[in-house]
């Protein structure tokens, strides 16, 4: 009986997105994203030109780099907000409601899903466009594996839910853009260095390394709503998260040594 309801809840969430939604919301908010997207990159390149006295002596890829990080850092802040927001504040995946939660969304969770479609567009193009000089492949591996996943997930409606757990770990983005900023403007000795790098690591342990531990967990406890998944969306939820556990936890290394060696040189 649990099962015929799950695929009648399928059925309906399928009806909902394919033949009752309007078709036009994933892709304008994917167009929206780009906008936005160069919007930031042009808004970072306003104000630094004016609020930061050696912007102008920088490199051209060093601009371009300083402009992308500005837009990075906004894309991280909107989609972080937008995911604390749906999975804490909302009922959308709470466990009150009814029905299986790999197969729950709404207007809006698909819109910002849209938004972070193409904010990944528009870097992974740039890091393409620069290569290597944006990042190497790692870089191409982690932002290949989210587009298409997040697209997968905005266009099926299925496991939005992980998708925005792994999204709150954007919330370590701005951190890494403040350290590439403070370094190429010669702050490297400062507090401000230290402090954001005592924060990155901080930050990095808690929405990298123990919040993919509960998603893995999570995906656990619920595998039964999972296996109710279409073959792709199933095999996402399992490779995606996966593949960037072992990416954090690598990064995350190179991130605690940092951490020790400033410490350690500091006076």
């Amino acid at each position: 009986m649990a099962a015929v309801t799950a695929y009648m809840y399928q059925a309906q969430a399928l009806m909902r997105d394919y033949l009752l939604a309007d078709p036009l919301v994933p892709y304008t908010s994917v167009l929206i994203g780009i906008v936005l997207c160069k919007m930031a990159y042009d808004f970072t390149r306003i104000l630094s030109s004016f609020y930061f006295k050696g912007y102008t002596s920088l490199t051209k890829i060093q601009r371009i780099e300083w402009n992308n990080r500005g837009m990075s850092s906004a894309h991280a802040i909107f989609i972080t907000a937008v995911s604390l927001y749906l999975v804490m504040s909302t009922d959308l995946f709470s466990d009150r409601i009814k029905g299986p939660i790999t197969f729950r969304n709404s207007i809006i969770s698909t819109s910002a899903l849209g938004v972070s479609v193409g904010y990944f567009i528009t870097d992974l193009a740039m890091i393409f466009w620069l290569y290597p000089s944006l990042g190497g492949m790692e870089y191409v591996l982690h932002h290949t594996l989210s587009l298409v996943a997040i697209a997968y997930t905005m266009l099926s409606g299925e496991g939005q839910f992980y998708t925005y757990m792994v999204l709150i770990s954007e919330t370590t983005t701005p951190e890494i853009n403040l350290r590439w900023f403070l370094d190429t403007a010669g702050l490297k000795k400062s507090n401000a260095y230290l402090i954001n790098g005592i924060l990155m690591f901080v930050v990095w342990l808690v929405a990298r390394i123990f919040l993919f531990v509960y998603v893995f967990y999570h995906i656990y406890l619920h595998y039964s709503q999972i296996m109710q998944m279409h073959a792709f969306g199933y095999y996402l939820t399992f490779v995606v998260p996966s593949v960037l556990f072992v990416m954090n936890t690598m990064w995350f290394m190179k991130i605690l040594k940092g951490v020790m060696k400033t410490l350690a040189k500091w006076p």
